[in-house]
């Protein structure tokens, strides 16, 4: 959490001048007991009503000033705590986009949206209060204190023991508390994850009648969260009880004393007064400080959730090398193993390939063969556990993350569009892309007339996720958004799976058509959108246990074969 603070830099004048101001409300307000004493003992009981008039007016004027101080003080701690939110937020995403895919999968979604949310929301109120009242609380209770030393030490004894029980009680509930928050803000992330997976999944759900036991999965998490959170609230809860009855019965002791000191003549009863109001304020400041406490406590348990996540540095490191040559050989596996983090088996073993400029791959194989895992080590998506990927005769490891990927071009399996226009999302393959150069990737990829049917054509707007177009359109359209980088290597993941035969037959004969071809991967279930590639990979288990072209492998691969006769075989043929 101490390292958060650094992003609190840029606002050292809202930081001095929120509690400066907040400390001279509280001077006010601590003369207000003084001026109550003064208007009880020389104006109502010696009958001078100018005085009771005066010391009226005194009182109104101390609460406007006040009032301004505290409106004050409040708008520089909003402006402090909401500025020191937006720049970890923007620190904390950044450090999100830097980590490697290992990295998000061992952190979680859930997690990582959590930080980014609830925790940040968690340690910027925490901030705020802190900045307000860290320093009043203290200040009204110290100086009430004060204040009553100053009208009768005796009495300010009763004071003195008050607040060391007051913080005897408040920490040792601050210091029970701390690690708890970091539980329930643990736990937190687990009902994220199961409303997040939920909601993504409620087709698959229904379709298989699952409902009830998603829900009573759902509830058995958020039941185990609510009885933490009520646990810990309740302890917590006890801060606001127990105070109040330490100081009532301080107040009630006061009193009583206070009875025989006024019989005696050593105090007035506007001192008894006097002494009442500040037990009071001692009282309103130690609930304050009470919850500012918890709040804090939950700010520290959240922010160093948020500082553990700014703090991770990414478990790949960065090449240092942004020149490519162009070689012969495009694209090497290298006697390549992968083994995803956290799992027993390898994902992929001793893969072997060799891809010359220009060529076109196709990988075909059966669900969990490791297609994706192979064509996710081209752009250093994850690092292999043994061999080299090489590209233009050097390992990936050795250039620069982003200058790698500049030069490939990307569909995933999964059609994502960004909300904005159609234009905006283009660009994301290229970011001053004009829009001959957008027209010309729509309409290699068999998109042209989805913008051309549409009234403001590259300004149409794309609803969160593409939602507003079919299947088909949006990989039509992702395909035309990694076209438009006129990449040297393009790697389509199954990028064409809900495009029929001939607009798929027909996309493929445009890349091949293309200026400068890019070196192509085409990773397919379909023996249809591979057959005509230069070399086709056959991978069962991780491993490759067929590599040819299309006749070559029904001929030499049975699991080729079988899948090409599967799809293609008439009923009743062998």
């Amino acid at each position: 959490m101490k390292k958060l603070l650094a992003y609190l830099k840029g606002y050292k004048k809202e930081i001095v001048l929120g509690p400066l101001f907040k400390l001279l409300e509280a001077s006010f307000e601590l003369l207000v007991p003084f001026v109550i004493a003064s208007m009880i003992d020389n104006g109502i009981k010696a009958g001078d009503k100018s005085h009771v008039i005066k010391m009226c007016m005194i009182l109104i004027l101390l609460c406007v000033v006040g009032c301004i101080s505290a409106i004050t003080a409040q708008f520089f701690a909003a402006k402090a705590a909401s500025g020191f939110a937006k720049k970890v937020k923007r620190a904390l995403f950044d450090n999100i986009q830097s980590l490697s895919f290992s990295d998000m999968d061992r952190i979680g979604t859930s997690a990582m949206m959590t930080r980014m949310t609830s925790d940040i929301n968690q340690v910027q109120q925490g901030v705020n209060l802190t900045i307000r009242l860290l320093l009043r609380s203290p200040f009204i209770v110290f100086g009430a204190m004060f204040m009553a030393f100053i009208i009768d030490a005796r009495m300010a004894l009763i004071f003195l023991v008050t607040i060391i029980l007051l913080f005897a009680v408040v920490g040792a509930i601050m210091g029970w508390s701390i690690p708890k928050y970091s539980e329930i803000q643990g736990r937190l992330d687990t009902v994220l994850r199961l409303t997040r997976e939920n909601h993504t999944g409620v087709r698959v759900i229904r379709a298989f009648g699952l409902e009830n036991e998603e829900k009573n999965k759902f509830h058995k998490s958020n039941d185990a969260l609510m009885q933490l959170q009520s646990f810990v609230g309740g302890v917590s809860a006890l801060m606001n009880p127990v105070t109040f009855a330490i100081l009532n019965l301080a107040i009630l002791y006061l009193i009583y004393r206070g009875r025989f000191y006024v019989e005696i003549g050593d105090l007035t009863q506007g001192e008894i007064v006097a002494l009442y109001n500040y037990m009071s304020q001692i009282l309103i400041e130690l609930i304050k400080l009470a919850n500012l406490i918890l709040t804090i406590t939950k700010a520290i348990a959240s922010g160093n959730r948020v500082q553990e996540l700014i703090e991770l540095r990414s478990s790949m490191v960065d090449g240092s090398d942004d020149v490519f040559e162009e070689t012969t050989e495009h694209v090497v596996f290298d006697n390549v193993f992968m083994r995803y983090e956290g799992d027993s088996e390898d994902s992929l073993e001793k893969i072997n390939l060799s891809v010359k400029r220009g060529e076109r791959i196709g990988i075909i194989g059966g669900t969990g063969s490791g297609k994706s895992t192979l064509i996710n080590l081209i752009p250093r998506f994850y690092d292999t556990r043994e061999g080299n990927v090489i590209i233009d005769g050097k390992n990936v490891k050795e250039y620069k993350l982003e200058a790698l990927r500049e030069r490939i071009g990307i569909v995933p399996q999964k059609a994502v569009l960004f909300h904005g226009t159609i234009r905006d999302n283009m660009r994301w393959g290229k970011n001053d892309a004009t829009d001959e150069e957008i027209y010309e990737a729509l309409r290699i990829a068999q998109a042209d007339e989805i913008v051309k049917g549409k009234e403001s054509g590259l300004d149409h707007m794309v609803s969160q996720g593409g939602k507003n177009f079919s299947g088909g359109q949006k990989q039509r359209l992702t395909i035309a958004r990694a076209l438009v980088r006129k990449p040297e290597i393009l790697i389509l993941d199954d990028s064409a799976s809900a495009l029929d035969f001939l607009t798929d037959k027909n996309l493929r004969k445009a890349i091949g058509e293309m200026e400068d071809t890019p070196t192509t991967f085409i990773v397919s279930q379909r023996t249809s959108a591979v057959h005509d590639c230069d070399k086709i990979i056959v991978l069962e288990n991780g491993a490759v246990v067929g590599m040819g072209t299309h006749d070559t492998l029904l001929e030499t691969c049975e699991l080729y074969k079988e899948i090409y006769e599967s799809q293609y075989k008439k009923e009743g043929a062998v």
